[in-house]
This record gives C-alpha cells, structure tokens and sequence, in this order.
C-alpha cells in the first residue's frame, strides 16, 4: 500500500483521493437519505461533490482547495436537510493532507473560512451543541493535520541526519584511508631511498678503487646496507600484514633516536662522515615524536650522501623544556637537489614534523652547505607514524 502511495505522489495521488472521496461521500448520502427517509438534496450534494473535487487540485493550487473546502463544509449544513457526517469527510481528509504536505497556511485559510460561515449561520440561528460541535470538529481536524506535519517534518530531518551520518562516515573512511596510504609511502620511501642510496654511492666508489682489500670493504658495507633494507622492508610489510596486533610482535627494532649511532656509522661507511653532538638532558619521547626525528635525520643525511658533494655532516640534538631541536649541516655545495626541493624528500620531512605538531626549516648555510633543522613538541603524540 505505501508503494502505491509513492508512486501515485502529487497530481496523480490527489486526482485519486478526490475520486475515492467523492464515491464515499455519495454512498453516505444515499445510505443517509435510505435510512431517514428525506429525500436526496441536490444543491446540499453538489456542494459537498464540489469540496471532495477541489483536492484533484491540491498540490498544484493549495489554497483554492483550502478557500473550497472550507466553503463547501458550512454550505453542505446550511442547505441540506440532514445534518450527516458526510460533510465533514472531503474537509477533514483535505486539511490532513495540506498540513501534512507542509501546505500549512492553505489548512489555516481553509479552517478559518469554514469558522467564518459557521460564525455567521450561528449569528442567525444558535444553538449551543451545534456550535459545540462545530467548533471542535474544526480543532480536532486542524490539530490532526498539524500533528501529521510536524511527524513527517520529523522523519523528514531524521532521514536528512541518517544519509548526513552515513556521509559522514564515508568521509572519515576515506580521510583515514589517504592518511593511512601517505604514512605507508613515506615509510617505504624512508625506508628503501635511505638504503639503496647508501647502496649506490658505495656501488659506485667500488667500481673506482683499485685496492681489493678496499674493494672488499666496501662491498661488505653494500651487503650490510642491503640486509639493513630488507630487515626494514619486512618489518614494514608484517606492520601492513598484520591482522591482530595483540598477536604480533614487531620483527625489528622501531627506529628511534636511540639508534641514531647506527644510522651515523652507516651513513660514514657509505663514505660520508658523520658526527653527532647532543645537549641538555635526554628526555623522554613520545613515540610517533622519536621516529620523526630519526625519519628526518635519516632523509637529510641521504639527501647529502646523493645530493650535496658533501665531504662530513654534523648531526646535533638539543633537548629543551617541551621540545626537541634536531639539526644536520653538511658541507657541500649547498644545492638540496630535486628530491629535497620538491620531491619526497622534504615533504616527506615537512608531513613527519607537522604530524606531531613540529616544524622543518631547510635552506643553504651563510658559511657553505645545507642545513636543516626540526623542532618537534614533546607533547607531540604517542603513536608511531
């Protein structure tokens, strides 16, 4: 029944509740008339035909459904004979309708003018139950249609916040799922560009010595930087692989400014000395603050293995109150390069220190070479990038 009711929506739906109306009306007052013995009134009749074909209009013309129904209902009692329910059908089905169909102002007109007609045949003729009677017949009909606007004007806005939610969730879904997508590419990139440019620099010095002790050297750098990459890259993918993390235990050691040696040593054998310096009392650190700072440590000092000619680099840590100051000078020629200028690599260093609420500042050094320096809050999270 209410898929009927969808599909005959506007004119079609009010040509129908007219005809259905009208047929109930008639067959009221033949049954009426059979049953009191008066004759059929024909003026009384038409009127109240009259006010049940005023809803075919409805939709397209409100008003002149509310003007005819609140007309034709005082008019059906004042020229009829009976005084029947069959006049108060077409007007209590059309006001229902009008309220509900948020026609509010055509329901109030209607009602109005058929208080008006009945004001004034009371002026002339009163009785008291009548008037009663009349008067109530108006409230409760008015009250009707207002009780079915403001429950449809309610599923209405609770059907709007359900598709809202839902939108809502989509949205939150695919932020979290971009979000998710940017750490893993910039894990994955710290992750192999780190190793595999270390790996490239020592190929390439290999293919220019000489000596075979040395050659020797430095093939064994290359094979530990490539088991440090492989060891990395399963521990990111039995991150990505993994189902409940209650029951995975990490396969490597996180990378944190604890191993900030390592990463120094390799960086040296690749061919590029580093030192470090640290001052103030080593806090502790949140842990999505501690692999930022190794993250952007690591990208920089890539960047000066592949991109800066640089001959030593400089790594210092400052730990303050609420903060921790991670700097990297090299002493290259003082040309971040493509990848640091507008590839992966600064951006990767920018996204890391804006996720815990820090900054990345890189530019050339008066002195000669490349800088770069991050500060990142203490406060700045407790969960790895």
């Amino acid at each position: 029944m209410r898929n009927l009711v969808a599909r005959l929506s506007g004119s079609p739906l009010d040509a129908a509740l007219a005809a259905a109306v009208s047929v109930i009306l008639l067959a009221g007052e033949l049954l009426t008339a059979d049953i009191t013995g008066e004759p059929l009134g024909v003026p009384s009749l038409a009127v109240l035909l009259a006010g049940a074909a005023s809803l075919s209009v409805l939709s397209r013309w409100p008003l002149v459904t509310g003007v005819a129904l609140g007309t034709a209902t005082p008019l059906y009692y004042m020229l009829g004979s009976v005084d029947g329910w069959s006049g108060w059908g077409a007007f209590a089905v059309g006001v229902f309708r009008l309220a509900a169909e948020r026609h509010r102002l055509s329901a109030v007109v209607g009602t109005t003018v058929a208080f008006g007609f009945f004001l004034a045949g009371e002026m002339v003729h009163f009785e008291l139950g009548r008037s009663l009677m009349a008067l109530a017949w108006l409230i409760v009909v008015l009250a009707a249609g207002e009780i079915a606007r403001s429950r449809r004007a309610y599923l209405h806005e609770y059907e709007q916040r359900a598709v809202e939610a839902e939108r809502s969730r989509e949205e939150t879904a695919r932020r979290r799922a971009t979000e998710e997508r940017l750490r893993i590419a910039r894990e994955l990139h710290d992750v192999i560009a780190h190793n595999i440019s270390l790996i490239n620099v020592q190929a390439g010095a290999a293919a220019h010595r000489r000596d075979p002790e040395q050659a020797y050297e430095t093939l064994a750098s290359i094979g530990q930087a490539s088991k440090e990459t492989l060891r990395e890259l399963r521990s990111t993918l039995g991150v990505l692989r993994r189902v409940d993390e209650k029951d995975a235990a990490p396969v490597a050691p996180v990378p944190s400014l604890a191993r900030l040696d390592d990463l120094a040593a390799q960086v040296t054998r690749a061919g590029l000395p580093v030192s470090v310096d640290t001052e103030g009392d080593h806090a502790p650190l949140p842990s999505a603050v501690d692999l930022a700072a190794y993250r952007i440590i690591q990208e920089a000092l890539t960047n000066a293995v592949r991109h800066a000619g640089a001959t030593g680099a400089m790594v210092s840590l400052r730990y303050t109150c609420g903060t921790v100051a991670v700097q990297i000078d090299d002493d290259g020629d003082g040309v971040p390069g493509t990848a640091v200028s507008a590839g992966e690599g600064l951006r990767g260093m920018r996204e890391r220190a804006t996720s815990v609420g820090g900054d990345v500042t890189a530019e050339p050094r008066p002195e000669g070479g490349f800088r770069v320096r991050a500060v990142l809050p203490l406060s700045g999270g407790t969960t790895g990038m």
